[in-house]
């Protein structure tokens, strides 16, 4: 018989699919990780100029946005587990085909591989919405928080150490990371019980639908405002720190390094006190003023010392918005369409990182410091608009399992 996890299952079975979810999910960004800081440099040396490399980092969302609010969909029908572990499968191949590549084409390729079996982030998401209560969920979704931390600590760095060795290193070590990503998610991981087994309209058919939703609606488009101008600085950070700063790969992943290291940090350590004492949508609101206050030092300074607080202020405020802006909407949304909503918010994640790399980079040719000051500009403005808005539903509005049919 299929081991299965619920709410009601015990704290230690939860705490250990949980621990699965954190060991998968990290694994699999150390390999992303790895290429990050890489991964511009190696495309300029296939010739390509800044609007190419934001083209090339929008090919991978491209085909997200395409797969991932369907893979969100087969999550409630199939399982979140194979759905997972299909996701990690996929970034080996296109791990193997970036190691492989002999041109700009097979780069654009292999991002566009992994976008398309890219379904483990909302899939995760998903998975924790199934089996944690709500109360906890902002807490254990910044466990994902965490990952991306811990796995941008030790992906650029071993990036950095296997450069050295040579051009491709990194790419074959990645592609064996994602592969043992796939093998944790198979073993480890319980299947979850599901909302809904029914078969339902296509996502992208869903989607206005849930934008009608007044706070779900509105926490849609919250999110995916907030995800164009992280998009922008995360994207651009390679070319801006060298164009700006100076720095060669070594140094762009250790400053990359830092910040995971404050995610984890905030994830860890800080994001459940400032939930508990202050409320979910105060904690977003300040983790986007503290980001945009970051950004700004950074778009306009030429001296490295400003430029790391200014960065670990950024990452602090990042940190600190994300995972409460996923566990608002999962709070928003009907329990029996957990997947769906994760899925077409991760769809909208991923038209947002379509924007943001192309824009972020593009304009990098004219003035390295408009990436920065325009993601600025937009969270404060995002930030503004929240302080006139209701972004946490009360409890008389937060969707009811018992009375969803």
């Amino acid at each position: 018989m299929k081991q299965v996890i619920t709410r009601s299952s015990s704290e230690a079975v939860k705490k250990r699919a949980l621990l699965a979810i954190f060991l998968t999910i990290f694994v699999s960004l150390v390999g992303f990780g790895i290429i990050i800081p890489l991964l511009p440099a190696y495309a300029e040396k296939f010739q390509a100029n800044e609007l190419t490399i934001g083209l090339m980092l929008a090919s991978f969302s491209i085909a997200q946005l395409i797969a991932s609010p369907i893979l969100g969909n087969w999550s409630d029908r199939y399982g979140r587990r194979p759905v997972i572990v299909i996701s990690m499968i996929g970034s080996v191949i296109s791990f193997v085909m970036l190691a492989m590549a002999g041109s700009l084409t097979m780069l654009f390729f292999s991002r566009i591989v992994d976008g398309l079996s890219g379904g483990n982030i909302t899939t995760a998401r998903a998975y924790i919405a199934d089996i944690v209560d709500e109360k906890d969920r902002a807490k254990s979704y910044g466990l994902i928080g965490a990952a991306f931390g811990l796995g941008f600590i030790f992906g650029p760095l071993l990036g950095g150490i296997l450069v050295g060795v040579s051009l491709t290193a990194p790419y074959w070590a990645a592609a064996i990371l994602a592969a043992i990503a796939a093998f944790i998610a198979y073993i480890w991981m319980p299947e979850s019980v599901h909302q809904s087994n029914a078969k339902r309209p296509s996502p992208w058919k869903e989607m206005p639908r849930l934008f009608k939703t007044p706070m779900l609606g509105r926490l849609l488009w919250v999110n995916f405002l907030v995800w164009v101008a992280f998009s922008i600085y995360q994207t651009s950070f390679t070319l801006f720190a060298q164009r700006q700063f100076g720095f060669n790969e070594s140094q762009v992943g250790y400053t990359l390094a830092l910040v995971g290291v404050c995610a984890v940090a905030v994830q860890l350590g800080i994001i459940g006190r400032v939930v508990h004492r202050f409320g979910e949508s105060r904690a977003l609101l300040t983790g986007l003023i503290i980001c945009s206050i970051g950004l700004a030092l950074g778009a306009f300074t030429h001296q490295v010392l400003i430029l790391i607080p200014a960065v670990i202020l950024a990452t602090v405020g990042g940190a600190l918005a994300t995972p409460t802006l996923t566990s608002l909407v999962s709070k928003a949304a009907n329990p029996k369409e957990q997947g769906l909503v994760q899925g077409v918010n991760g769809g909208l994640e991923s038209l947002a990182r379509i924007i943001g790399p192309i824009w972020g980079n593009a304009v990098l040719k004219y003035s390295t410091s408009a990436a920065y000051a325009s993601a600025a500009l937009l969270l404060l403005l995002i930030f503004v608009v929240g302080l006139f808005l209701r972004l946490e539903p009360s409890v008389s509005e937060a969707p009811a399992e018992e009375t969803l049919g």
